[in-house]
């Protein structure tokens, strides 16, 4: 077990990033077709595909997710994740078409210092297709691909995955990038929220404060009173080797989604666009009431561990008036 979304057979993940632009994509490849889902709690959110994964939707089985930077200038990674799936002939067939289905989600990073003159078109359909091209069994945490420029109130953003183990052998992991506006921290302490979840260190070891104040509950977002719609996102994934139908996976996110509250605050705000996909390989029976309300107990701690890791594992960006990473002033 690495602690990664790769921890799920048949999962692999890619990134692919542009320093300059301060700005990247991540692709995440299904070996087979996946069936999958979607929850959507964030005021302001950025998708690809989302209609296809509606319950009333024909389609229920995805060949790739896509996670990027460029607000709705990302969406086109979507486009070069499907050209390189196209190019293995991998997708839903209709006849002698073949059409990857590859659903996905934005934040917003266009204001972080990044040079984002690209010219005519943005970069986001070669950066889509050089993640997916690089998708392996192993990735990195923290500033790189999607969540390369991502930030919280705080303390710069990251992306982050984490994954475990049911007593009944099911497995499940998630990836999320976390661009948050409020933040992942207590206070101006050292300590995640996420804390209570937290693995073997796996992002410090520092534990809960013995005792909280008032100030550690005042809401911290970016931009204060003059925070925008349009600036946060918290984005993710959530995979399990279970077997389940579309509105099992839809149940998963759901459930899942309970991490996003567990490891940011606040969260769901109006000022976010948090999304969180749900998918399943089938390759594990599960019992659908006890055995899915379990599932979905540990996928929300695993969210929760995936977030807090992302922000852990970031280094700021090399521009003036940047914010900076945990580690700079904990680590």
């Amino acid at each position: 077990m690495k602690n990664l979304l790769t921890d799920i057979a048949g999962v692999r993940v890619g990134h692919a990033e542009d320093a300059k632009i301060a700005t990247g994509t991540t692709a995440i490849i299904f070996d087979t077709p996946a069936v999958a889902a979607i929850d959507v709690r964030g005021g302001g959110p950025g998708t690809r595909e989302d209609a296809l994964l509606d319950l009333a939707s024909t389609v229920d089985r995805i060949d790739a997710i896509a996670l990027s930077g460029g607000s709705a200038f990302g969406i086109d990674a979507g486009g070069g994740i499907q050209a390189w799936l196209a190019e293995q002939g991998r997708g839903l067939r209709i006849r002698e078409a073949v059409i990857p289905i590859v659903p996905g989600a934005i934040v917003f990073d266009l204001l972080n210092g990044g040079d984002k003159a690209w010219g005519r078109f943005a970069p986001y359909r070669d950066l889509g297709y050089a993640a997916a091209l690089a998708a392996s069994d192993d990735f990195a945490l923290g500033s790189v691909g999607a969540g390369l420029g991502a930030t919280t109130a705080t303390f710069k953003g990251g992306l982050g995955s984490a994954s475990a183990v049911l007593a009944n052998g099911v497995n499940v992991a998630a990836i999320v990038v976390v661009n948050a506006v409020g933040s992942t921290t207590v206070g101006e302490g050292p300590w995640f929220w996420a804390a209570p979840f937290e693995e073997n260190g796996e992002f410090g070891g520092r534990g809960l404060p013995s005792a909280f104040t008032p100030d550690m509950l005042t809401m911290r977002i970016k931009g204060g009173p003059a925070a925008s719609a349009r600036e946060n996102t918290t984005i993710g994934l959530v995979v399990t080797d279970a077997t389940l139908t579309k509105p099992q996976a839809k149940r998963l996110a759901m459930i899942a989604h309970t991490g996003f509250a567990r490891a940011i605050y606040p969260v769901h705000a109006p000022t976010d666009g948090d999304v969180l996909f749900a998918a399943a390989t089938g390759e594990k029976p599960i019992e659908p009431l006890v055995g899915l309300t379990e599932l979905g107990t540990v996928a929300a701690n695993v969210v929760a561990r995936a977030i807090a890791r992302g922000v852990y594992n970031a280094t700021a960006l090399p521009f003036a008036g940047a914010l900076p990473a945990w580690k700079d002033q904990f680590g």
